[in-house]
């Protein structure tokens, strides 16, 4: 326990970040169309799929979150020391942008299954009177 507070608020998010994934994903399976958990109203299967995409969406901002303190903090240390020339040539590492990556593509699936959010009353099947085919009609 002898980190730095940043590095382990960090840690602490991405632990959550993955618990939140983990649970999204077994939420989302439940919710799928094609499960035949909760088969007999597709309105709750939808609303179990949206419930799914909000644990990615948490998810997606947690990880968002832990990599940009991350981010911030190192760069914040680099620029304050002066023992570094203001010249030094300075990037992030690729570990940072694997996370931004994962972060985004998280928060975008989730917004995903949330767009699938069920109407709020479902109503019977709709009928539609057919017209009469071209070849019955006749002609004046």
């Amino acid at each position: 326990l002898s980190l730095a507070v940043h590095i382990q608020t960090s840690r602490a998010l991405m632990v959550i970040s993955l618990l939140l994934g983990f649970f999204g994903i077994i939420v989302s399976v439940v919710g799928m169309k094609c499960t035949k958990v909760g088969e007999e109203d597709p309105v709750t299967k939808s609303r179990i799929a949206v419930a799914g995409g909000v644990l990615f969406v948490l998810s997606g901002l947690c990880t968002l979150a832990a990599v940009s303190l991350y981010a911030a903090r190192v760069t914040y240390e680099f620029f304050s020391k002066s023992a570094v020339p203001a010249n030094a040539r300075y990037e992030f590492g690729s570990a940072l942008f694997v996370g931004w990556g994962a972060a985004s593509l998280t928060l975008l699936g989730g917004s995903l299954l949330c767009c699938s959010c069920p109407a709020k009353e479902r109503r019977g099947p709709q009928y539609y009177r057919q017209s009469q085919p071209s070849t019955a009609r006749e002609y004046v």
